[in-house]
């Protein structure tokens, strides 16, 4: 499986730029600015009705969205909670009731507006009613434009962890407007380039080169190089869906979609210990670091790459170490992991930048070694 050099895409203005995702259901994901008038072209005709499911604080965001829908469609627009806590079970029903009071049929459609969380939400209620109507997501942040919204996985959590309640359900179509990028909070826009640096790790090489010049206060909405970014990311992403859609593996000796969750075995364990207060993208960023180091005890990646890991991660501005819960509490967490089969954990390692592999049940011995390893080299590095 291979990534291209430059992103997969054709240009369709000076301003537009649409990756294309082929497979079964085939969509577009469009990257540029002022993107809310697509939204009639890519829900058609046939919808009656639309449900705007937007996270409660972009009230301001999401009028012009509504306002691009309102001339062709009937508008039902749906404030969420924020962050992780609109991923509950209570919330999806209190959408299911009220597309049901609604009249919300098949052919009706549901757009997300939001970051990840509002996507993995809004795609799970769109999955999940009639047993699935169409949907497009508008992600608002880094982290949603990059992972969430591509690819198809939606999913809300439970007390027991993360994402493990959930649906594939591709969307008909993804706007990515980078003029929304403009009122995200400056650590939330750092967040989100965890799961960027991710993919240059597991696919594209180019990514961490460009990490590696570019001065990182520069990497603003109007950027080219924060453009250039996400359409690698993105490109990554596309690559690996299309080849491995429901991560029922990859070929060849590639682990599949599994590569996209690199780091994320300790990331999710991380966001679940601290009550979701550290981002995802910032526990992105500690899990690889963590991963690298596993890497580097299991004999097959180089120290000059787990260094590198550390120096990439924290240049853009990211944590690389927490431990803000012990070792144990953290071991316990991860062992509700998606990727474990049985008592036995999964690892995504590499053994080099772009050749990953799984490491399946390193000892717990071993993997608190990594954790241990990552704590000491973050303050050698801050000292």
């Amino acid at each position: 499986m291979t990534t291209a050099d430059q992103p997969t895409g054709r240009p369709t203005s000076a301003e537009d730029t649409v990756l294309h995702v082929g497979g079964a259901s085939p969509y577009d994901v469009v990257v540029g600015h002022g993107l809310a008038s697509r939204l009639p072209g890519i829900l058609g005709d046939s919808v009656q009705r639309v449900a705007l499911l937007y996270a409660g604080e972009l009230g301001a965001l999401a009028q012009p969205v509504a306002d691009a829908l309102a001339p062709h469609y009937d508008v039902l627009a749906l404030g969420l909670p924020d962050g992780e806590q609109t991923k509950t079970a209570a919330v999806a029903a209190d959408c299911w009731e009220a597309l049901g009071e609604a009249g919300f049929t098949r052919s009706d459609a549901v757009v997300t507006l939001g970051g990840g969380a509002t996507t993995d939400l809004g795609g799970f209620v769109a999955a999940t009613w009639l047993r699935g109507v169409r949907v497009v997501h508008v992600p608002t942040t880094v982290l949603g434009m990059v992972d969430a919204a591509v690819g198809g996985k939606t999913g809300i959590n439970t007390g027991a962890g993360k994402n493990l309640v959930g649906s594939f359900h591709e969307p008909a179509g993804v706007l990515c407007d980078l003029e929304l990028l403009t009122t995200l909070p400056r650590a939330e826009l750092v967040s989100g380039l965890g799961e960027v640096v991710k993919c240059g790790f597991i696919a594209d090489p180019a990514i961490l080169d460009l990490v590696e010049r570019v001065d990182p206060d520069a990497l603003t909405p109007h950027s080219a190089e924060l453009r250039e970014l996400v359409e690698r990311a993105i490109a990554v992403k596309i690559d690996v869906v299309v080849g491995d859609l429901k991560e029922t593996g990859g070929s060849g000796g590639h682990p599949g979609r599994e590569v996209l969750n690199y780091g994320h075995t300790l990331a999710h364990a991380i966001e679940r210990c601290s009550g979701y207060t550290v981002r995802h993208g910032e526990a992105v960023a500690i899990g690889c670091v963590f991963a690298a180091e596993l890497s580097h005890l299991a004999g097959t990646l180089s120290a000059d790459v787990v260094r590198r890991h550390r120096e990439d991660f924290s240049r853009v501005g990211l944590p690389i170490s927490w431990d803000g819960a012990p070792f144990s509490e953290l071991r316990q967490a991860m062992a509700v992991d998606k990727k474990a089969r049985g008592s036995q954990l999964r690892f995504l390692v590499l053994d080099d930048v772009a050749v990953p592999r799984v490491l399946a049940g390193p000892d717990d011995d071993q993997l608190r070694a990594a954790y241990d390893a990552m704590l000491q080299a973050a303050e050698g590095q801050q000292s």
